[in-house]
């Protein structure tokens, strides 16, 4: 069989630091969990309801360490520290009872935000898209493997140039990483690859050129991040 020829060179795979090892983990697609944490709900003026999914490019991910540039079309560019959930094993309709069974490890991520083109969207009814998943707007920290442990409890944090901003525990998501799985997996194929951003706590707020953000949950690697200015445009 002959081998299949490109017309430019394909762009490389998006991959993930695993701590302790040098393999990496292969990225496959990130869906993330909206307005998990009822103290978040209550912030951004809404209802508690069934989880609310949403998806980033795979190639949004930013490695621990590396600038975000300023994202473009927006006034209100925020931060939203989450537990990233990395799963290892394909499913589909996977019971809540055996869903750690398909879990690889676990994170610290940021799911940056347009806000004010999320706030727009919300208020025409349209898809989050444009507000959650452009280029660049999910950094995460090294995974820890499964193998040392699940998570479902633990302090999460952020702070903004040593300022704390958001504090809260992973025990009070409203939805827990199983029961996320379960849901999830009853709408997509899960596969081995795909990353679970699984919703921040309150305390969200903007960000400006020149921000060090450091954030992190117990037991796993610190997520740190720097805002670059906004990115120059074409002559």
């Amino acid at each position: 069989m002959a081998m299949s020829r490109f017309v430019f060179p394909p762009a490389d795979s998006p991959s993930l630091a695993i701590t302790g090892s040098a393999e990496r983990f292969p990225v496959h697609r990130i869906y993330c969990v909206g307005l998990n944490y009822s103290d978040h709900i209550r912030e951004m003026g809404s209802d508690p309801g069934p989880p609310v999914f949403f998806m980033k490019p795979a190639d949004a991910v930013v490695a621990n360490g590396v600038a975000v540039a300023y994202p473009p079309a927006t006034a209100n560019f925020h931060y939203e520290i989450e537990l990233v959930v990395a799963i290892g094993r394909a499913g589909r309709d996977i019971a809540a009872a055996r869903a750690l069974e398909h879990v690889f490890g676990y994170a610290a991520g940021n799911d940056l935000t347009r806000r004010d083109l999320q706030a727009a969207a919300k208020a025409r009814g349209q898809p989050w898209d444009i507000a959650k998943g452009f280029d660049c707007s999910a950094p995460v920290a090294a995974l820890r493997p499964a193998s040392a442990g699940h998570l479902a409890s633990g302090r999460i944090w952020l702070k903004v140039n040593g300022e704390l901003r958001q504090e809260s525990d992973v025990s009070r998501m409203l939805w827990d990483v199983p029961h996320i799985i379960a849901a999830l997996s009853g709408l997509y194929g899960l596969m081995p690859g795909d990353l679970i951003f699984t919703g921040t706590p309150s305390g969200v707020g903007a960000l400006q050129p020149g921000d060090v953000l450091e954030g992190g949950i117990d037991g796993l690697e610190v997520l740190r991040t720097t805002i670059a200015p906004r990115a120059a445009a074409a002559g």
